[in-house]
């Protein structure tokens, strides 16, 4: 590792202080959340056609198949602009009878975001009739504008896409359910993938009945579509990179444009303050994430905070380089065995990633 490492992306802003997320404090209008409900950046350019099935998973041909066809069947009818829609107007029709909805079940890294994001790209309509987020996102919006204002927000609405549908919250799985079923019955189609259950990490497959049995009353809207293929646990976590120095961190967060620059227990108390479906905004312009002193998170509600931050800066592909602690050291065991353990998980493998991509782009200066 170099003793001095700058990212690449230097440019006039360099030299100059460094942003902070902390002194952050967005205020994002509705329409702009419903808005940012489409498919993360990293996957802006997925298609069916750029989805490589494995010849010997026979399931993974006819996933696309069906999904292509879903797809094509949901050009029928026009809904009401989106100003009409964000205040209830402009209803897409009724839906017609049979499963209006598909539920992709497989196991990790099989390509299920892939693919939804690609039945996202090819429904034919345009992008504000259309709508992706993952569950904690469709919940923040919930959060965020409340339960009646967001069934009317999407209820007219062509396609709603969810990623990673949570079964680990029993609260959150009703609420949602009863949203989807408000919209099912304003005719929208659904999609879904699905999270695994408490207990169930490991067990290389996500189970179709025990969705289907949490979202109950919805269970005919959805059709299961089982994609197999090799279980990513097989791969193991990546390890994450050794921490910077605070002096490095501190260094090339002032030599990089569009960098900020923050210390890690502050920036966890100022996500305490700011509504989860905000952290999107929060990030709005950074380029590069620079923190230090880095340490284990003190409680779950202050880690799933830290996920969803994760999520957001993973999915916008932005470069995080950090002093401290190495990111795999950021949760106990305790939650590493608890019920919220995926998640965990996942943020340490998407923040891992996003350390590599730092420590990249400081070798590459």
């Amino acid at each position: 590792m170099s003793s001095s490492p700058v990212p690449s992306h230097t440019g006039p802003a360099a030299d100059a202080a460094p942003l902070s997320l902390c002194s952050r404090e967005p205020h994002v209008p509705a329409d702009r959340l419903v808005a940012e409900m489409v498919p993360p950046p990293r996957f802006d350019s997925v298609r069916f056609s750029t989805y490589i099935p494995d010849p010997n998973q026979p399931s993974q041909t006819e996933a696309v198949r069906v999904l292509e066809s879903f797809a094509a069947g949901l050009g029928q009818g026009t809904g009401g602009s989106g100003k009409r829609r964000l205040f209830g107007f402009g209803r897409a029709p009724k839906s017609p009878a049979g499963p209006r909805g598909v539920y992709l079940d497989g196991g990790y890294g099989v390509g299920k975001t892939h693919l939804l994001a690609s039945l996202w790209h090819a429904t034919p309509a345009e992008p504000g009739l259309k709508a992706f987020g993952t569950f904690v996102e469709l919940t923040n919006l919930v959060g965020a504008l409340g339960f009646q204002k967001t069934v009317q927000t999407l209820s007219g609405h062509r396609l709603l896409c969810i990623d990673e549908f949570e079964l680990d919250d029993p609260g959150d799985t009703v609420l949602v359910s009863t949203l989807l079923g408000k919209l099912v019955d304003a005719g929208v189609a659904l999609a879904a993938t699905s999270n695994t259950l408490p207990g169930k990490l490991g067990e290389g497959r996500f189970a179709a009945a025990d969705f289907l049995r949490e979202i109950q009353g919805l269970s005919a809207h959805f059709r299961p579509l089982r994609i197999d293929g090799e279980d990513y646990r097989h791969r193991g976590l990546p390890e994450a990179p050794p921490p910077f120095s605070d002096e490095q961190v501190t260094k090339a967060a002032h030599a990089t444009e569009g960098a900020s620059l923050d210390a890690f227990s502050p920036l966890l108390e100022h996500l305490a303050r700011v509504h989860p479906s905000r952290y999107g905004a929060l990030t709005d312009g950074i380029k590069t994430v620079c923190l230090t002193g880095v340490r284990p998170v003190p409680d779950q509600s202050t880690a799933l905070r830290l996920v969803v931050l994760a999520d957001r800066l993973y999915d916008r592909e932005v470069p995080v380089m950090a002093s401290g602690l190495p990111f795999d050291q950021l949760f106990s065991e305790e939650m590493l065995n608890g019920g919220y353990r995926k998640k965990y998980f996942r943020a340490i493998s998407r923040l891992t990633a996003l350390a590599r991509d730092a420590g990249r782009l400081a070798n590459n200066r």
